[in-house]
C-alpha cells in the first residue's frame, strides 16, 4: 500500500481532532490502557500516548506497521508497543481500558469494523471499558439532480450506430465515492432518514439491511440515492461524511437507478439496502426502488446489485 493513502487520513483534520477529543476524554493520565487496532501509522496510537495513557498498544497487520513502528521511534514513545498482526489473530492478548478502531470506510463497513470491534469487546476489552468508536448510523436521501446520472448514461452518446447498452447497464449497478452538495438532494438533504444503526462491540451481523420512504411535496425526478453516515465515538463527539458536514478525505457514496423515477406530487419512493462485508469477500452492497402512486399502488420497481456491475 502507498504511504498517499495514509497521507490523506493524516491531513484530514476533522477526523483527527475528532478521535483526538474522544479519547481526552475517557484517559486518566497514568491509569488508561489504550489499544488501537488498524493503527495505520500509529497517529491515534501516538495521540493516546500523548494524552497521558499508562501504555497503548498498537495493532496494525500492513506493511504501512513498519512505518509505525519507525514513527514510534522516532517520537520515543516509550508507552506504546507495536503489534505487526490483526487483533483478531492475537492469542490472549492483553485486556484493556479502551479499544480504539478507525477502520471507517466511504461505506462504513467496508474493513469489517463489525467483525473486528465485536472481537475486540469479547478478548481485548475490560468490563466496563470503552469502545470507540460507539455507534453508526447511515443515512439515505434520493438525489435529484441528474449531474452523476449523465456522467453513467454516456454510453448512449458513442454513436457510430453503435448499441453499448450491455456496458451501461453495469455502469448503472455501481456504487459511486462521489461529493454531493445539499442542493442536489429532495428537500435539501434534511428529510434524509436512518436505515440502520450499529451499536460497535455488541452488534455482530456484518450483513445488515434496512429500507426508508421519502414522499414528494411537488413534482421531483429521482436519479439515485446518496448514502453517508454518522459516527458517535463517544457521547457528545461525532463523525459525520454528510453533504453539509465538515469535509473530511471520506465522501458520500451515489447508488445509481437504471432509470431515473418521475414522481409526482404525493407520490412516494421506497428504497431498500443490503449489504454484506467479511474479510475474505469483501463487500458486497445491492439496493432496490419500488415507486409508489398517491394510493400506495406499485408502479414500478428496480432491482440494482454490485454483482450485475463486475465484468466477469
Amino acid at each position: 500500500m502507498r504511504i498517499e493513502y495514509h497521507r490523506t487520513l493524516i491531513a484530514d483534520h476533522v477526523r483527527n481532532q475528532a478521535f483526538h477529543d474522544a479519547l481526552s476524554r475517557v484517559i486518566k493520565t497514568g491509569e488508561t490502557v489504550v489499544a488501537d487496532i488498524g493503527a495505520g501509522t500509529g497517529l491515534i496510537g501516538l495521540m493516546a500516548a500523548k494524552l497521558g495513557a499508562r501504555e497503548v498498544i498498537l495493532y496494525e497487520a500492513a506493511e504501512v506497521a513498519g512505518v509505525a513502528a519507525a514513527t514510534i521511534k522516532a517520537n520515543r514513545a516509550r508507552a506504546c508497543h507495536l503489534m505487526p498482526c490483526h487483533s483478531t489473530e492475537m492469542e490472549d492478548p492483553p485486556r484493556v481500558d479502551v479499544v480504539v478502531s478507525e477502520t471507517l470506510g466511504n461505506y462504513a463497513f467496508e474493513e469489517n469494523i463489525i467483525d473486528t470491534l465485536a472481537d475486540a469487546r469479547k478478548r481485548h476489552l475490560k468490563d466496563g471499558g470503552v469502545i470507540i468508536p460507539a455507534r453508526i448510523r447511515q443515512f439515505v436521501a434520493p438525489v435529484i439532480s441528474d449531474r452523476i446520472h449523465r456522467e453513467l448514461i454516456v454510453w448512449n452518446d458513442v454513436g457510430f450506430g453503435l448499441d453499448l447498452s450491455v456496458a451501461r447497464q453495469m455502469s448503472l449497478n455501481n456504487v459511486y465515492v462521489r461529493s454531493l452538495t445539499p442542493d442536489e438532494l429532495l428537500d435539501g438533504g434534511r428529510g434524509a432518514k436512518v436505515w440502520d444503526t450499529v451499536t460497535l462491540g455488541s452488534d455482530t451481523r456484518a450483513s445488515r439491511k434496512g429500507e426508508a420512504s421519502f414522499k414528494v411535496e411537488t413534482d421531483e425526478t429521482v436519479y439515485g440515492f446518496a448514502y453517508w453516515w454518522n459516527a458517535e465515538l463517544i457521547e457528545g463527539v461525532t463523525l459525520s461524511t454528510a453533504p453539509d458536514a465538515p469535509r473530511t478525505h471520506w465522501e458520500q457514496l451515489y447508488f445509481p437507478l437504471e432509470k431515473p423515477m418521475a414522481l409526482a406530487a404525493g407520490e412516494s419512493v421506497l428504497v431498500t439496502l443490503r449489504s454484506r462485508s467479511s474479510e475474505e469477500a469483501g463487500t458486497h452492497l445491492a439496493w432496490t426502488a419500488v415507486h409508489f402512486d398517491r394510493d400506495g399502488a406499485s408502479k414500478a420497481k428496480q432491482a440494482m446489485d454490485l454483482d450485475k456491475g463486475w465484468i466477469p
